[in-house]
């Protein structure tokens, strides 16, 4: 037999075709980096309102501290109506500005809580509290109001100058 012969036999078994056969190159490895400088804009832009959100978050935890302040001293107090009346009255001048709140006694202390909380005061606990020369009769209603009021009380927005 001819070489032709040998070689055309060879090329037509399973084993001499797969010889014929070349190696698959490897692919290079794909790249993570945006190949696109629009995928880089949406990649800062979201960088960016999340940096601004954070932010947001913190200045809002901070604005905040005399609410959980004031959470904690009434759950010092008890149920002590003159103790109450003054922490929501520091709560009050914080929020507030101390020109509009300071000033405020009697009914026109319990309207203005009334008016700016979601809390409905019982006239007589926070009027009285602060004239009685002895200790003052524990109103649990009180309390619960004054919770509502410092959790739900929105305090006026502070133009920049």
């Amino acid at each position: 037999m001819s070489d032709e012969a040998t070689e055309t036999v060879d090329n037509d078994s399973l084993v001499g075709l797969l010889n014929q056969l070349a190696e698959v190159p490897d692919t290079a490895p794909v790249s993570m980096m945006p190949q696109t400088a629009g995928w880089l804009m949406v990649a800062g832009i979201v960088l960016a309102v999340a940096l601004w959100r954070g932010w947001r978050m913190w200045q809002h935890y901070r604005a905040n501290a005399y609410r959980r302040a004031a959470m904690k001293a009434l759950a010092q107090a008890g149920e002590d109506p003159a103790a109450v009346s003054g922490i929501l009255k520091r709560a009050a001048m914080v929020a507030y500005g101390r020109r509009r709140v300071a000033g405020l006694s009697g009914q026109t202390w319990v309207t203005f809580l009334s008016e700016t909380g979601a809390g409905q005061f019982q006239d007589t606990a926070l009027v009285s509290a602060a004239y009685q020369s002895g200790p003052a009769q524990a109103d649990p209603q009180l309390l619960a109001a004054a919770r509502a009021w410092i959790t739900s009380h929105k305090a006026p927005e502070v133009e920049d100058v």
